[in-house]
């Protein structure tokens, strides 16, 4: 740096769209009150998360929309992909486990709407109650596939960071999910 810019710098003199002034301005968040605190970086993070789950919930919507199932929330959908996972049958209490769903009446409306619409079928096995995906809900499971991998995989292919690194930022997300898990936790007791 030229002892002109450090000048303008510790002046202020510096034009405003200029990125050294952008990060005076501080971590780019949704509730600054909460970012000064002791780690700015998890409040970007939680801003990130908010950002990416609303999305991700309107491309699920959108997307199963366009594999010809509309009217889905994106929790149904969630719930039908869960049921297509491995060709097997599932107990609603392993949906709401790997879903980590708390209130499992939300599970259980999803799992109406969708055996009303053809995409599951429910039935028991013991005592158990089993609920599968039938052949128009696998149909449209693999046309939501084939629509995500040719508008998303494809069109971000160059532009997202490598499979690795996917896989990397994955693990560090289930982890920060069990950290607010055990906190919810903890709240719950005050």
């Amino acid at each position: 740096m030229t002892k002109k810019r450090e000048r303008e710098k510790r002046a202020g003199a510096l034009p405003p769209d200029h990125p050294e002034s952008v990060s005076a301005i501080g971590p780019i968040v949704s509730s600054a009150h909460l970012a000064e605190g002791g780690s700015p970086g998890l409040s970007e993070v939680e801003y990130g998360l908010i950002l990416a789950s609303h999305a991700f919930q309107r491309w699920m919507v959108r997307c199963m929309a366009a594999a010809g199932v509309p009217g889905l929330s994106a929790m149904e959908i969630m719930i039908l992909h869960t049921i297509r996972h491995r060709d097997r049958g599932k107990k609603l209490a392993d949906i709401c486990l790997v879903l980590d769903i708390e209130d499992t009446h939300v599970a259980t409306y999803a799992i109406r709407k969708l055996e009303g619409a053809g995409l599951v079928t429910t039935g028991r096995q013991g005592k158990e109650k089993m609920i599968r995906i039938t052949e128009k809900g696998a149909e449209a499971c693999a046309r939501y596939a084939q629509i995500r991998e040719r508008l998303l995989v494809a069109s971000t292919a160059r532009a997202r960071p490598p499979e690795e690194t996917l896989s990397e930022i994955a693990t560090v997300l289930r982890f920060l999910s069990g950290a607010y898990e055990q906190s919810a936790r903890a709240a719950t007791t005050l």
